[in-house]
């Protein structure tokens, strides 16, 4: 027997699809994807999202406001938290190796409609963080071009442009280049690391002949209360239990890993390009878990140098790692590091929209969503049409749009797809223990439910009004798949049949 509202059951919205059709769709010679992709590309393309501005903004932030120099712990702390979601992603891309990453994941274990809801939801996370990222972009081109004597009109590139031309032509470029092949965008992508890497480490070893060990002391500065958020602004925890942030001691190291956390997010959108990989079973593990290491090293190296080269009570929030070189008489590494950025949200926006045409790619091939939008282009092998809607809609938020406050909505979006994502593993592990798995997360249950946990605390953490928005957009999406995608569904026309 079967709950039913109208016509529309709850077997029919929690219809699974499974991991063998799943499989046999990407077959399709007109939604067949390339496979170009290696461990090395995989891995250059999560250090690519990963590393942006947090690395040269978030820590003198939290190293002055929450954590003091200990603010290296909590780096360490929230990289356990990314890498328990990372064992888990490891698994699902390897034993699934199809575009979509926790879309596609959660059709096979949780249905037809918790699958829409967390397709909808990692569109919101990708589009806007595209659009927010482009932004900030523009802002260090234009004070890249400044600093060479070449002043940008304050209508196309200043605080409150008219029109933001730099970050609209950016999308636009790359858009461009996604198009013409995931090849190409592989060999683009390792070129722009590898200059943000060299920068980073270059920073990194210069700061090292500026640290003062007397800056280090006390590391962990004692603990004192955060002055109370009122209204929509304040975290849901504080809101619900009554516990207010709490800033310095070992508590705050918490408290800043929560912020931290967002500097990690990106190493879940390596696994939208497993149907791209050669050898998605061996690949998808190694690319997801190497590019979430290797960036923990930098981002706990800088933050060593950066609170040992300036009191963590002096630092910049603004632009601490120029800053404190500044500080310290050597002005040249502030255009050193505004290049640097420039590289690291140049692959940012890039693997950005190249997540979100995936991921609208398995929706449309599913039928959930127009499904003549999946056609792969002949020539160049990746779902074109879908990638220029991307890079139009990213290019007009970025240009005509403030995305400042809602940017904590790709966070929350990120966060709620880590714990859909750790939740299916416990539960294709029951459903289906016969599935051939390449990579297996250990300690299962244990590991994803703590996952679990550690993503729910830190959405905890977000304000009122964040979650006010995130539940309105999942209100919208729940109305587009009633009206169209549980009526368009390949899934319950293949149940019909």
């Amino acid at each position: 027997m079967s709950l039913r509202v109208g016509k529309v059951t709850l077997v029919d919205i929690l219809r699974t699809k499974s991991v063998e059709q799943s499989i046999s769709d990407t077959e399709a010679p007109e939604h067949r994807l390339r496979k170009r992709l290696t461990a090395v590309d995989l891995t250059v393309f999560g250090i690519g999202v990963i590393v942006g501005t947090g690395i040269f903004v978030l820590t003198g932030q939290v190293a002055k406001q929450t954590a003091g120099p200990a603010v290296a712990f909590s780096f360490v702390v929230s990289a356990i938290v990314c890498g328990l979601a990372a064992l888990c992603y490891a698994e699902f891309a390897s034993t699934i190796p199809v575009a979509g990453s926790a879309y596609t994941f959660s059709f096979a274990t949780l249905g037809e409609l918790p699958a829409w809801i967390i397709g909808w939801d990692l569109m919101l996370e990708m589009a806007l963080a595209a659009a927010v990222v482009a932004v900030g972009w523009s802002g260090y081109f234009a004070s890249l071009m400044s600093s060479i004597g070449l002043q940008l009109p304050a209508s196309i590139a200043g605080d409150n442009p008219v029109v933001n031309l730099p970050a609209m032509i950016v999308v636009l470029l790359l858009t461009a280049i996604l198009v013409a092949g995931i090849k190409l965008s592989s060999r683009v992508n390792q070129v722009i690391v590898a200059i943000k890497v060299a920068v980073i480490l270059l920073v990194i070893v210069a700061g090292l002949f500026f640290i003062k060990a007397e800056n280090y002391s006390p590391f962990i500065p004692p603990a004192q209360s955060t002055e109370q958020v009122a209204g929509l602004k304040a975290p849901l925890i504080q809101v619900l239990f009554g516990i207010t942030p709490v800033a310095f001691g070992v508590i705050g190291i918490f408290s800043a890993a929560a912020v931290v956390f967002f500097a990690f997010i990106g190493f879940d959108i390596v696994a939208t390009a497993a149907e791209e990989t050669i050898n998605p079973q061996r690949d998808m593990p190694r690319g997801i878990i190497g590019s979430l290491a290797i960036c923990t090293v930098l981002y706990v190296a800088v933050s060593v140098v950066v609170v040992g080269m300036q009191n963590y009570k002096t630092l910049s929030t603004s632009a601490p790692l120029a800053d404190a070189f500044t500080a310290v008489g050597q002005k040249w590494a502030a255009g050193l590091i505004s290049i640097g950025a420039i590289a690291g949200l140049t692959t940012v926006v890039m693997i950005l929209m190249l997540g979100q045409t995936r991921v609208l790619f398995a929706m449309c091939r599913d039928g959930l969503l127009p499904r003549p939008l999946a056609k792969v282009h002949p020539r160049f092998g990746t779902p074109a049409r879908l990638t220029v809607i991307i890079g139009i809609v990213s290019a007009l938020l970025s240009g005509f749009i403030s995305l400042g406050a809602l940017a904590e909505l790709v966070n929350i979006g990120t966060l709620f797809a880590f714990v859909v994502v750790s939740a299916g593993v416990i539960i294709l592990r029951r459903t289906r223990p016969d599935l051939p798995r390449a990579f297996r997360t250990p300690l299962v249950p244990v590991l994803p439910i703590l996952s679990v946990l550690a993503c729910l605390y830190l959405m905890l953490n977000l304000p009122v009004e964040t979650w006010l928005r995130f539940v309105i957009w999942m209100v919208i999406g729940g109305l587009l798949y009633f009206t169209y995608g549980y009526r368009h569904s390949r899934v319950a026309a293949r149940q019909t049949r």
